[in-house]
């Protein structure tokens, strides 16, 4: 194996006490500086280092590490405030996949994650290299850097030999390495990000001494209890709130700054507030250009400030303690516990408005703006430890880490809802589709792909989302989707229950006993078969004991219950929304909604007198749909989080050397010829036809009896560079039996396509089956999709597809199969036996392995892919491959 000079990118993250560091490889220029690490360590820290005491370990260091890239070797540092703080380094010894590491880290920095984290990347720098381990000596007293090689979370063994102890460690990341990895993100993320949800202090620059500006608007909302300061050139006080006239000029640095100054002028104050320590901004400005936009967030990683912006809203959070409102929004955020976080300043002020109007408020929101660091990701680790939020509402319009997000949504929706909005994108703009599963892979389905792998609950509206959070904050959670309906209206009950059908939920036949038991208790009239037909005669108290009755037997799931007001209750003095929040005492454990066709608002929360609450919507439609979405949670919540499999038969090596000579002859990438295609597929185990290339008639004739034997058929398929669809283009025979057809077909080939056609595949005809389509497309944001459907020649027309994101779990795999609407053919059909399931999951973990190993794969096809109950095998294959660098989605460094 042939190791090239290592240099690696230049890149931030956070230690975990939320401080930012810089992470780039050593070079000459850092002589110094390194040397200056090593005499500030402790004579202590300098033996646990070297092994001993000498003042020639120092500089022999330094010379090593900063002597410029040579093969075999990488040496990265940490650089905070221009001082090295930290390095960590390998070098490759005898055998090619292992190397020597050590690292060593100021004295001062100890305990904050330093160590780890270069540790981190220099795993990433070594995979990509082509080590699959590390060794390292440590005195056994050295417990310190045991223990941050034991906790790192990759698997590594110890060898005792006196006083030392040698360290080996796999670089296998794993989902154990990986929860460590996300373990050590939310602390520091968290960590960081307390200046700006709980500053102790803060300014806001560019406060104007005019009503009207944004800045005294966020001046006259902050409504803060802590050092509140603006800054002006212009005045010496606003709002009663001190004014100075430049950051600088502040008798003490604030931990968050709000910005609210011309464009232009942005680089030099976020300049301004990093020298004077402030370690959180907010950007309201707009309109940014390019350089003043690589000016702010310069500034901003310079000086280790976390940024929100710019083009926002600004941010809030109602702690009692902090009761921060650094927007200019028109009205406070009520105080409550649901966390929002938005693109949209617009979406933002809806948002917040619903929610005050629902009672539900918010415990902190952040309009999230260009996003140029702070994102949804960071606000779902905020959440999930901040002791408040039991609700997470995003909007987001773009994701810069699709990968990061969904393992924190995954793990955040275990323990609240995370709602969105779908706001769709179409496909213009993206490049032409030249395969069956390049034109099936939409944005629409990349994106639902990752919400519903996550646990995220995406509504198609702002409306939704606020129906389907007030159903979610107040009621328990529907265990499936079976709906019993109530009402004392027949039009109402028809209404409702066309609306839960169209939302994917049942409304089944009552059992007989229940029926009794409900005729039992309502007036005479009355229907219980489903919908329940209470008639306009009924009564609150009747009609509360038949809402306890649907609750309490396991008949249902949720009980939706439609109302129109009458003359009848009128006259009574009954009221019969009573009957819905007066529930029997620990009647009601299943979910209740209700439909009041009379109400103005579109939703909102009845407050029951015992407590609790429940929600009432001016639409049968919006209760269904959030019934829905609460139900479909509820499943996600019942699975298994679902594992991704081990698998045997798979040399990720020769398949990256076969790629990589492909694109050695490729420079451009390409289309795979069908024999690179079938050794990619046999590098994974992947199940595929016999085959043979042949060049010219006689080849075909002797791979057809060589293939088919007597009397058995075979098929023959024209080949040449960049071929898009062969049955469209009349590329493939069938059925073809014996030695003249063989030679006629081989011939019509020729005749049509002449020089064009560079060979022909011959493969033995399969055993009839049901056809299906699987393949992977690359998408530059969101990493492999793995697409199955329903396939064939009419794959395109039928579009019974389903996807999901790279690496698939089990449970994907399982979900991608039942999906489609045609599953019950793959299941048994109307006698049929089942195919070979097992086969198909098989198949589908082989190609996510092979998707994930290979960035290169920006689409692979297969398709036919037939499965029949012995078997499943790929009849066709075609496989693009292009110039692409391998990215690690999961290495910590910020935007």
């Amino acid at each position: 194996m042939t190791h090239t000079a290592h240099r690696t990118e230049k890149v931030h993250a956070l230690l975990t006490d939320g401080r930012t560091v810089e992470i780039r490889p050593a070079g000459p220029e850092d002589r110094d500086q390194l040397l200056r690490l090593y005499e500030g360590m402790s004579a202590q820290n300098m033996r646990l280092r070297f092994f001993g005491v000498s003042r020639l370990s120092g500089p022999q260091a330094t010379e090593r590490a900063c002597s410029g890239p040579r093969s075999g070797h990488c040496a990265l540092i940490a650089v905070r405030d221009d001082q090295i703080v930290g390095i960590a380094e390998y070098e490759i010894g005898p055998d090619p996949g292992s190397a020597e590491i050590a690292f060593a880290v100021a004295d001062a920095f100890h305990h904050c994650g330093a160590g780890t984290l270069l540790l981190e990347h220099l795993v990433h720098a070594a995979r990509k290299d082509g080590i699959t381990s590390f060794t390292a000596d440590a005195l056994s007293e050295n417990h310190l850097v045991l223990k941050v090689f034991a906790d790192l979370g990759l698997n590594t063994a110890r060898r005792f030999a006196g006083t030392e102890v040698r360290c080996t460690i796999q670089l296998d990341p794993d989902e154990d390495y990986l929860a460590a990895v996300d373990e050590r993100g939310r602390t520091a993320d968290t960590a960081s990000l307390q200046p700006l949800l709980r500053p102790r202090s803060i300014a806001v620059v560019g406060a104007g001494t005019k009503a009207g500006s944004v800045g005294r608007a966020v001046l006259k909302n902050a409504g803060y209890p802590g050092r509140l300061f603006a800054v002006n050139p212009h005045a010496h006080a606003i709002l009663r709130v001190p004014c100075y006239p430049t950051v600088t000029a502040l008798p003490h640095p604030p931990d968050l700054a709000v910005l609210a100054v011309p464009a232009h002028v942005v680089p030099e104050t976020a300049e301004q507030c990093g020298k004077s320590g402030v370690r959180a901004l907010v950007v309201l400005t707009s309109g940014l250009d390019v350089h003043q936009s690589a000016g702010l967030l310069s500034a901003c990683r310079r000086y280790g400030m976390r940024l929100v912006g710019p083009n926002c809203l600004g941010i809030a959070n109602t702690e009692d303690e902090v009761r921060l409102d650094a927007t200019f929004a028109a009205a406070r955020p009520r105080t409550g516990s649901a966390g929002v976080a938005v693109q949209s300043g617009g979406v933002g002020i809806a948002l917040l408005s619903g929610l005050a109007r629902l009672g539900i408020g918010v415990s902190s929101f952040a309009s999230l703006g260009d996003k140029y660091d702070v994102s949804a990701n960071d606000l779902l680790q905020w959440w999930e430890g901040d002791g408040r939020t039991d609700l997470a509402l995003l909007h987001v319009e773009s994701f810069g880490n699709p990968r990061a997000f969904s393992r924190t949504a995954r793990r955040v929706a275990r323990r609240m809802p995370v709602l969105t909005v779908d706001a769709g994108r179409s496909a213009a703009g993206r490049r032409a589709a030249a395969s069956h599963t390049a034109a099936a892979a939409t944005p629409t389905m990349t994106r639902q792909a990752l919400f519903r792998q996550a646990g995220i609950t995406a509504t198609r509206t702002i409306g939704e989302l606020l129906d389907t959070a007030a159903l979610l904050k107040s009621q328990p959670l529907p265990a499936g989707g079976r709906v019993a309906i109530v009402s004392n209206a027949g039009g109402a009950a028809v209404l409702a229950a066309d609306a839960c059908a169209e939302a994917g939920l049942t409304v089944p036949e009552l059992p007989a006993d229940l029926i009794t038991e409900l005729l039992r208790l309502l007036p005479e009239g009355a229907s219980a078969t489903n919908p329940v037909d209470a008639t306009a005669a009924v009564g609150e108290r009747e009609l509360g004991d038949c809402i306890d009755l649907l609750t309490a037997h396991g008949a249902v799931d949720a009980v939706l219950v439609a109302l129109v007001p009458t003359a009848l209750a009128a006259a009574t003095g009954d009221d019969l929304n009573r009957a819905l929040t007066h529930a029997a005492p620990g009647r009601r454990s299943r979910t209740v909604a209700a439909v009041l066709l009379d109400q103005d608002e579109r939703v909102r929360l009845l407050e029951a007198p015992a407590g609790g609450r429940v929600p009432a919507y001016a639409d049968p439609q919006a209760a269904a749909r959030a019934l829905a979405y609460a139900a479909d949670r509820a499943r996600w919540l019942a699975q298994p989080a679902g594992s991704v499999p081990e698998l045997i038969g798979t040399d990720p090596e020769a398949a990256r050397a076969l790629v990589g000579d492909f694109l050695t002859e490729h420079p451009e990438g390409g289309w795979l010829d069908p024999r690179g295609c079938a050794e990619l597929l046999d590098c994974y185990g992947i199940p595929h036809l016999p085959y043979a290339w042949a060049r010219n008639e006689q080849e075909a004739v002797d791979a057809a009896d060589r293939l088919g034997g007597p009397g058995q058929r075979v098929a023959l398929k024209a080949y040449w560079p960049g071929q898009v669809h062969k049955s469209d283009q009349g590329a493939v025979l069938l059925d073809l039996e014996g030695e003249p057809e063989v030679r006629a077909a081989h011939r019509d080939f020729t005749a049509r396509f002449g020089d064009t056609m560079t060979g022909v595949l011959v493969q033995p005809m399969a055993e009839r089956g049901i056809e299906l389509v699987i393949g992977v497309v690359q998408d530059e944001v969101f990493g492999p999709l793995v697409l199955f459907g329903l396939g064939g020649t009419a794959t395109d027309l039928l579009a019974d597809h389903a996807a999901r994101l790279a690496p698939l779990a089990d449970r994907d795999t399982h979900e991608l199969i039942t999906a489609l609407r045609c599953a019950p053919l793959l299941f048994g059909y109307r006698g049929a036996g089942p195919v070979d399931l097992e086969g198909i999951e098989q198949l589908l973990h082989r190609l996510s392995k092979m998707a994930g190993d290979l960035p290169q794969l920006v689409e692979a096809d297969l398709n036919p892919v037939l499965a029949r109950p012995d078997a499943v095998s790929a009849l066709d294959v075609r496989i693009r491959l292009v110039p692409q660098q391998t990215h690690d989605p999961y290495l910590r460094r910020l935007r």
